[in-house]
């Protein structure tokens, strides 16, 4: 029993965000990344992907541009 109760404050150092021997500098690189990584994505497939292929190509409505 009292091996549950030494593994949940492993558990809980890690997901405060603490890793061992890591610099200020790549603790900010991460949380960064971690907070890309949260932000919520653009759906993918189906008909949103075929919307996006079948936009006009930039430029393509400037045919003075393509001299």
């Amino acid at each position: 029993m009292s091996d549950l109760h030494d593994d949940t404050p492993a558990a809980d150092a890690g997901s405060t965000g603490e890793v061992a021997g890591e610099t200020a500098l790549q603790r900010a690189l991460r949380l960064k990344k971690e907070a890309l990584n949260a932000r919520p994505k653009p759906p993918r497939g189906g008909r949103f992907q075929r919307e996006q292929a079948a936009r006009i190509k930039t430029g393509a409505a400037r045919p003075w541009m393509s001299k």
